[in-house]
């Protein structure tokens, strides 16, 4: 049975020269029927522990003083049959060779994005794509991204690939539960320690993947499917 399924994507340092070796990029999914009662229950979390609707919840805000309330929400992340994340991590940037390839930093952006999106995609459903905001950019990220994506699955009259938009982190608990699966498999592979709070939450992660967050695991993993790109294919 065909449905529509929402996608929220996010990344973290995907510049060029940002002194970052490591990029991350994470895409959470839903089906959009489930939308609603997804963002109900995370927003019953925040109420829980007297976090207001209106505060974004980031990875880089991780603090001890609320770290039962990121491990409840990674907790209802696995327990939610309905969610599911892919992660593609690039693991050291510098090794990047773009005039070999012929292409912009920019082009090969598109490429990790595309790489992180078509997994997910199946002909039999349709999908809405939510890029967040970075720069006064995004708008033609996402229309560029949105042609690459239906030139590669021949939906030409993008009936399958509905739209990809931008939109703001602060506007859906669903991006911020990705920005924060994300953050924690980028410390993982950064292999950094000086949070504990974030430690534990990366632990969460690994105790109920049961993975360790440095490998690829199988294409067809659906709850938490990981890719760590290697250059030399870019």
């Amino acid at each position: 049975m065909s449905e529509t399924i929402n996608i929220y994507c996010d990344e973290s340092c995907h510049l060029l020269n940002d002194n970052h070796k490591v990029m991350t990029l994470g895409a959470l999914h839903c089906p959009i029927t489930k939308r609603e009662e997804v963002s109900h229950r995370l927003r019953e979390i925040k109420k829980r522990y007297n976090i207001p609707n209106s505060t974004e919840i980031k990875w880089s805000k991780v603090s001890p003083a609320k770290a039962l309330f990121y491990l409840d929400w990674i907790d209802y992340f696995f327990d939610d049959d309905d969610l599911g994340f892919r992660g593609v991590v690039i693991p050291d940037k510098s090794l990047l060779n773009h005039e070999h390839y012929n292409q912009t930093h920019d082009d090969w952006y598109y490429k990790m994005l595309f790489t992180l999106i078509s997994l997910l995609l199946k002909p039999e459903n349709k999908y809405r794509i939510y890029i967040d905001i970075k720069d006064t950019h995004s708008a033609e990220k996402a229309k560029k991204l949105h042609e690459v994506l239906c030139n590669n699955a021949f939906d030409f009259d993008q009936t399958i690939i509905e739209r990809v938009q931008p939109i703001r982190s602060h506007e859906t608990e669903l991006l911020q539960l990705c920005d924060l699966i994300m953050g924690a498999i980028g410390y993982n592979y950064r292999n950094l320690a000086s949070s504990p709070a974030k430690l534990r939450l990366v632990d969460r992660i690994k105790e109920r993947s049961q993975l360790s967050l440095k490998f690829n695991t199988l294409p067809q993993a659906n709850k938490l499917n990981l890719l760590i790109w290697k250059a030399g294919g870019n």
